[in-house]
């Protein structure tokens, strides 16, 4: 795949690009700030870019407001932003602009050098790909709210990793069940909140962050 690389920090940045560029992909620039970021997807829009949420000059929310940008801007490319905590503001934000090709790791988890991989792969490919971290903080920060309350506890398990941007059959293979079963938990999700009219892979995004708030 075209890969598009925003990180202020230039061994992150090199690191990132020789491993993309040795697992066969093809990294068409590297940038270190946001207004570098647009303009090089507007010179020649990647499949996926990968950004950090703050950037220069600030080093604020720049590398989430070009990610939401490019997502208004250019549909089709797919958005893996990083963090260095869980933020959850600039969680929901991204998920709320659009559910479909978007992707929120932690840094650390770059290390992880197949989970970093697998999530490109899934932004790419127009799903979503969000750290468990970042899903178990929401999830915790979310208890007190009765609709998450209603789910029992195998549901809660798949609703984790729907968050994730797991598809039911990847669901299936992690908690060692049925895809059947599977498909039975997430229907009884959307029921439980309110989601069930709703059409769409954003539900799936939705179930998570419904009942979030900002």
């Amino acid at each position: 795949m075209r890969v598009i690389l925003a990180e202020d920090s230039v061994l992150l940045r090199a690191g990132l690009a020789r491993l993309l560029t040795d697992e066969g992909h093809e990294v068409v620039a590297e940038v270190g700030d946001a207004p570098a970021l647009l303009a090089a997807v507007a010179a020649d829009q990647p499949d996926v870019v990968v950004a950090d949420v703050r950037m220069p000059p600030n080093h604020r929310d720049e590398g989430l407001r070009a990610a939401v940008e490019i997502r208004d801007r250019w549909p089709a490319v797919g958005v893996l932003v990083l963090s260095q905590y869980v933020e959850r503001r600039y969680a929901v934000e991204l998920l709320t602009t659009r559910s479909d090709g978007v992707g929120y790791l932690l840094k650390d988890r770059v290390a992880e050098v197949g989970e970093f991989l697998d999530a490109l792969d899934r932004v790419a490919a127009g799903r979503a790909a969000f750290d468990p971290e970042v899903v178990r903080q929401l999830l915790t920060r979310t208890s007190h709210t009765d609709p998450l309350r209603r789910l029992t506890a195998r549901e809660a398990e798949v609703l984790d990793r729907m968050a994730q941007g797991h598809t039911n059959a990847g669901i299936a293979a992690h908690l060692h069940v049925s895809q059947s079963a599977v498909e039975k938990h997430v229907n009884a999700i959307f029921d439980k909140l309110d989601l069930s009219r709703t059409t769409g892979y954003s539900r799936r995004i939705l179930a998570v962050l419904h009942y979030l708030g900002s």
